[in-house]
């Protein structure tokens, strides 16, 4: 008796696309370190939230009750919770350069863009989603713990919205950028070393500059150009919140343009 095979369906690459993204997300959640390194994230975007809405207020005058950005000040804990995510974002390539599993990953899916831009992907999903719980969470903590309504808001006053949500999205392109120069070393310490040295080096730099230079150059060094999507309120001088947004995107741009120029160059 013959038997008819049945053609099977041709293996498309937006199948084997997935396949690399379920792969790559298995990786991710069943390192202890990515647990560890988000719950850090979420702590101290809470407990800071939590600190200053009880310490603060007593603290403050009438002036700068007035003046103050509240909501960035309830966000405040993104300062220490972006070095989790930095980390985070340079260790989902790292790692796999340090234990050498890399070759493995490599072997299964030569196509080292796709492995990359899986990663890549894979990562802005969790942090986009880790990090704008944790800035809801922060503000609302924040928000819980006050004692007066001197800086009380309300996430549908303007600006608000937009900064909480901006907070989650900081941290996520600032993970990417990570990633990116983590592709680019593959060493975990050194690009780590590297990320946080161009976040913190020229923001120190700018502060030993003549005035005219500090404002023409400040308002575009990383850091500072990030923060303003999470501010509620604009100071004079600095950049709009998306455009000083879209100014370190591009610093995260150009990390990853790198990471993927150079990754198929290089032996594994």
């Amino acid at each position: 008796m013959n038997v008819i095979a049945t053609p099977r369906a041709p293996y498309s690459p937006l199948s084997r696309f997935a396949g690399i993204l379920r792969s790559e997300f298995c990786k991710l959640r069943s390192v202890r370190s990515t647990y560890w390194t988000l719950f850090a994230a979420v702590a101290f975007n809470v407990g800071l939230a939590g600190l200053e809405a009880i310490i603060l207020p007593g603290h403050l005058s009438a002036h700068d009750k007035a003046t103050l950005d509240a909501t960035r000040v309830s966000l405040g804990g993104i300062h220490l919770s972006q070095i989790a995510f930095g980390v985070l974002g340079v260790l989902v390539i790292t790692s796999e350069y340090g234990t050498g599993m890399i070759r493995a990953t490599l072997s299964a899916v030569p196509q080292r863009r796709l492995v990359l831009a899986a990663k890549a992907l894979v990562f802005t999903g969790v942090g986009l989603v880790i990090g704008i719980v944790a800035s809801f969470a922060a503000y609302f903590t924040f928000q819980a713990f006050l004692s007066g309504d001197s800086l009380r808001s309300s996430i549908g006053d303007p600006g608000v919205l937009r900064a909480v949500i901006g907070g989650g999205l900081y941290l996520t392109v600032l993970g990417l950028f990570g990633l990116g120069l983590g592709a680019i070393i593959r060493v975990s310490a050194d690009a780590i070393a590297l990320l946080f040295g161009v976040l913190f080096v020229p923001q120190i730099l700018v502060q030993l500059l003549p005035q005219s230079w500090q404002a023409a150059v400040g308002p575009y060094v990383p850091m500072e150009a990030g923060n303003q999507i999470f501010s509620a309120h604009q100071e004079a001088g600095n950049l709009g919140a998306w455009a000083g947004f879209g100014v370190f995107c591009l610093y995260a741009v150009v990390a990853l343009v790198a990471g993927f120029l150079v990754i198929s160059r290089r032996d594994a």
